[in-house]
């Protein structure tokens, strides 16, 4: 559960000291030319992940890339702040952001760990009940978990090794400006000091990108824009862990169904703390956010687990809500005339239920499809690219738009446009290969990998899968729920 960038725009100095950090890997091209260093600049607004990854993709091209935040950034180790507010609750990054983050900033793995952060293999280490029941020892997928605090302090602490990234933070951008030719972008505005010029501008400011109104304002057309929302909500709270010799998980997660519209999950934090983001679909379902009240919810989920690991356990932050959860997809990528010189990443272009997970993959996937593009181009050749550039960004969105719609489409209340019928073919079949993974390892396996992003959909397609879904068609997809697995009790059992 997660979303992966800020959510708003940026920028004053934060002065920084020259650092050439890390080389940048060799298929992510060199740096650019002496005799263009002095006009090759790339802004990036917004120092979420998107952004950060954007700047390290950007810095092996431009001889300085800015980063343009609004936040003042703490600096004495990792803090809430408010241009991320999701961070009070779950994030996940699964392995295919995982692993695209390791090829950009290697051995950064490493340092999120010795933070604080815990590499699972999903669902092995956890008590996660499916809709269609308990998962079993199956293979699955690795899933890093921390705090998002840790993750951005982390992952910008190794960005900004690299002295051509900067960061300018405590105000805000306020517009573009427009190239002398009346069809690129060459800077931003800022709400105090000068103009920013640059070669190119990338728009990685989160759910309240400016955007379209900037590219309104400049005579470009407003994007049509997609909406699927189950009207989820969110409220977390972080405990102290308790101890319990018997227990062989390290996470729960109790997920709802459309006859059950409520779940909630269990993470470990750095500290031997526990984070618990309780969820619900629809009216009547939100979480509560009134301390004395978090553990009644967490009883009424179908599992009594994860209220059972907390019922003792000791509080240590107050209960925390989020409302803000539905899919949003402004297709930038679809206009007619784009401007050269202006790109739009992260969720600023496309936004998930967080609840799948997808929003820091989809941040790394988008990172990754701006480096190849950019490989074989010079500095000058960029902005011009950006229509193209803009495709092939927007393209990472696509598996991750793909299963967060189709799956809040379940829920009745869902606003937006109702399943077709090719939708809802496919969510009966995936609800068939959900009974099926909680126990068979060949449908499993190639489950987590299209969930983790490291496979592509069709490969729960394939003649050797369907055979095997197929056989299982006598399993309920929403059988009655057991209180726990056959492979664990509750506490002290």
């Amino acid at each position: 559960m997660d979303n992966e960038t800020d959510n708003h725009p940026a920028g004053s100095p934060t002065s920084r000291p020259d650092d050439p950090g890390h080389e940048p890997g060799h298929d992510l091209g060199g740096a650019p030319a002496e005799e263009d260093r002095a006009q090759d600049h790339a802004v990036v607004l917004g120092a979420g992940l998107a952004g950060l990854l954007a700047a390290r993709v950007l810095a092996t091209k431009f001889a300085r890339v800015t980063l343009v935040e609004r936040d003042e950034l703490p600096e004495a180790g990792p803090a809430f702040r408010p241009g991320v507010p999701q961070s009070r609750h779950v994030h996940v990054l699964w392995s295919r952001g995982l692993e695209l983050m390791e090829h950009m900033l290697p051995g950064i793995t490493g340092k999120l760990v010795a933070a604080g952060a815990a590499v699972l293999e999903s669902p092995r280490d956890f008590l996660w009940l499916s809709p269609a029941g308990w998962f079993g020892a199956v293979p699955g997928a690795e899933v890093l978990l921390a705090g998002r605090e840790v993750i951005d302090w982390t992952v910008r602490q190794e960005v900004l090794r690299d002295g051509r990234i900067r960061v300018r933070a405590g105000s805000a951008a306020t517009g573009l400006l427009a190239g002398a030719d009346g069809g690129s972008v060459a800077g931003v505005r800022l709400r105090e000091g000068e103009p920013l010029t640059a070669r190119l501008v990338v728009d990685a400011t989160g759910r309240t990108s400016k955007a379209s109104d900037w590219l309104a304002a400049l005579g470009y057309e407003v994007p049509e824009a997609s909406r699927c929302d189950s009207r989820l909500a969110y409220s977390s709270r972080s405990f102290a862990a308790t101890e319990d010799p018997g227990r062989r998980w390290r996470g729960v997660y109790v997920q709802g169904r459309p006859d059950s519209p409520r779940g909630g999950v269990l993470v470990p934090l750095d500290g031997d703390r526990w984070l618990v983001t309780l969820l619900g679909y629809g009216s009547g379902h939100a979480p509560p956010t009134k301390d004395e009240e978090f553990l009644d919810f967490a009883r009424t989920l179908r599992s009594p687990a994860l209220y059972d690991a907390i019922r003792d356990a000791e509080p240590l932050s107050p209960a925390t809500g989020f409302r803000g959860t539905a899919n949003e997809w402004r297709h930038y990528e679809r206009v007619e005339r784009w401007p050269a010189g202006f790109l739009v990443l992260g969720d600023a272009a496309c936004r998930f239920n967080p609840v799948y997970g997808h929003g820091m993959t989809v941040a790394a996937l988008a990172a990754d499809a701006l480096a190849t593009a950019i490989r074989d181009l010079g500095p000058a050749e960029i902005p011009g690219a950006a229509r193209r550039l803009q495709r092939r960004t927007a393209a990472a969105a696509e598996v991750a738009w793909q299963i967060a719609t189709s799956e809040d489409q379940r829920y009745p209340g869902t606003e937006g446009p109702p399943p077709d019928r090719a939708t809802r073919i496919l969510q009966k079949y995936m609800s068939r290969v959900m009974a099926g993974a909680t126990a068979d390892p060949g449908i499993s396996a190639p489950f987590f990998g299209v969930l983790s992003l490291s496979a592509p959909p069709n490969t729960l397609l394939s003649p050797g899968t369907v055979v095997r879904v197929l056989s299982k068609w006598r399993l309920p997809t929403a059988p009655e729920t057991t209180a726990y697995p056959s492979h664990h009790g509750p506490p002290g059992a």
